[in-house]
């Protein structure tokens, strides 16, 4: 059916997986001919769930109340990690009509059809949710959305078990994109005027072990589409990466110096108990090796777990050190959160709250300045970035290295330029020094 007329609402929540997914179920419903709008009312509201942590949880359920109270008679979709995971009779509570788990995200756009089209009065409850079994569940973008900046997602699921994440119950084990059918829709996206791509993945470093192919050869073929002028890795587990990737990364001058390298713990004690598969010395080796290929300017940005089980502050003490040894820039910190069903949540010495407080407060104060000096060496040098839309009627964009740029309001929108900052504040560039009414608001997902 058509479905020209109807306006869908769609929000999300979490990383950029689920940004990639959000932008693309968007790109399904304009192709039906249905309106995609952020506000106003709504025939249908998808939300795509996080369930990372119980905050996540949280705020998955809230976000869903709001949209039931602003629109009581739209169909509402749930679909995403905390929609895999949740109780049914929680979900009927919610006023959720559409519970959709991951593996089935591809399906919604023909869920919601054969829902709108037969509809009554009455509410009603369907779920699809099925054991995920490495099957990739095909949805891509068909038209253009907002923004030159577009996600493809080329990775789903995990095959390692940290002893803390929910993530591969959620979503299953991995499963890659065929190379083939990633490039066909870089070339549409690129075609349409979407010339910066992000790829992402839950480990992205997983891509393509089914075929005996690596990241390498995903970053090469993605990289040469003709038009393209930037390509951004989403995050990217640090131990996995080889020296066939590096040179991938190098070989490309479209290639974006930053990468997002989820670290979590600077302490190789609290890294064991976490079963990363790594040490503290062989991540900073990794941001040294990468540093001399990709330039010295490479934004590192990272993750960052406080009050594992058994972190002492003499362990949260070396995690700062090595923040600082690796010139991290954004740090995206959070408290341990115990997830149901996972090894850690088993573990003895867990940690006060309060405690887990006072390291996340002063995780975020480094963090604001590692941040700050990593945007200060922009300043006084020509950057290129996408002017895209800002806050308060202004348009901002990001560097090559993903720090902000707010530009005057007599920057045109949707455009590429060449533009030199003169002053930061606050993690963010600027061409002009800022004042109450041109500061930026905070827009997208930063990592």
């Amino acid at each position: 059916m058509s479905l020209a007329g109807t306006a869908v609402r769609i929000e999300f929540l979490g990383c950029r997986v689920n940004a990639a997914e959000a932008e693309a179920l968007a790109s399904a419903f304009l192709s039906a001919g249905a309106s995609v709008a952020s506000d106003g009312p709504f025939d249908v509201g998808i939300v795509v769930t996080c369930s990372i942590t119980a905050m996540a949880d949280r705020k998955s359920r809230q976000l869903i109340g709001r949209l039931r109270r602003r629109c009581p008679r739209a169909l509402l979709v749930a679909s995403g990690c905390w929609a895999q995971g949740a109780d049914e009779a929680l979900a009927k509570k919610l006023g959720i009509d559409l519970l959709v788990g991951n593996g089935h995200k591809g399906e919604i756009l023909a869920l919601v059809e054969r829902e709108l089209s037969f509809r009554t009065s009455e509410s009603s409850f369907y779920a699809l949710r099925s054991p995920l079994a490495g099957v990739w569940d095909e949805l891509d973008e068909r038209t253009s959305v907002a923004h030159s900046r577009a996600f493809i997602k080329v990775q789903d699921g995990c095959d390692c078990r940290c002893s803390y994440c929910i993530v591969p119950s959620l979503r299953g084990p991995s499963v890659s994109r065929p190379l083939e059918r990633t490039v066909a829709e870089a070339r549409r996206l690129v075609e349409a005027g979407r010339t910066e791509l992000v790829l992402t993945g839950v480990h992205l470093g997983q891509w393509g072990k089914e075929s005996g192919r690596g990241l390498a050869d995903l970053i090469e073929a993605v990289g040469n589409v003709p038009g393209l002028k930037r390509l951004r890795l989403g995050s990217l587990e640090p131990f996995g990466i080889d020296e066939r990737d590096i040179d991938a990364m190098a070989s490309l001058t479209v290639f974006a110096p930053h990468l997002h390298l989820p670290l979590q713990s600077g302490d190789d004690g609290v890294l064991r108990r976490m079963r990363r598969p790594g040490t503290s010395g062989q991540f900073l080796e990794l941001v040294k090796k990468l540093r001399r290929a990709l330039g010295d300017g490479l934004h590192v940005s990272t993750d960052v777990m406080v009050a594992f089980p058994g972190e002492t502050d003499e362990a949260f003490a070396r995690t700062l050190e090595v923040l600082q040894e690796a010139r991290i820039g954004r740090i995206h910190g959070f408290i341990f959160s115990i997830r149901p069903g996972t090894p850690a949540a088993r573990f003895p010495d867990q940690v006060d709250r309060q405690t887990g407080k006072r390291r996340l407060e002063e995780l975020e104060r480094l963090g604001r300045l590692l941040l700050d000096e990593q945007a200060a060496r922009s300043l006084g040098r020509s950057v290129v970035v996408y002017a895209e839309r800002g806050g308060k009627g202004a348009p901002s964009g990001y560097t090559g290295d993903y720090i902000e740029v707010h530009l005057p309001a007599s920057y045109e929108r949707d455009k590429w330029c060449t533009v030199q900052p003169i002053w930061k504040e606050d993690g963010v560039l600027y061409l002009e020094r800022p004042n109450e009414t041109n500061r930026p608001e905070a827009d997208g997902p930063k990592n």
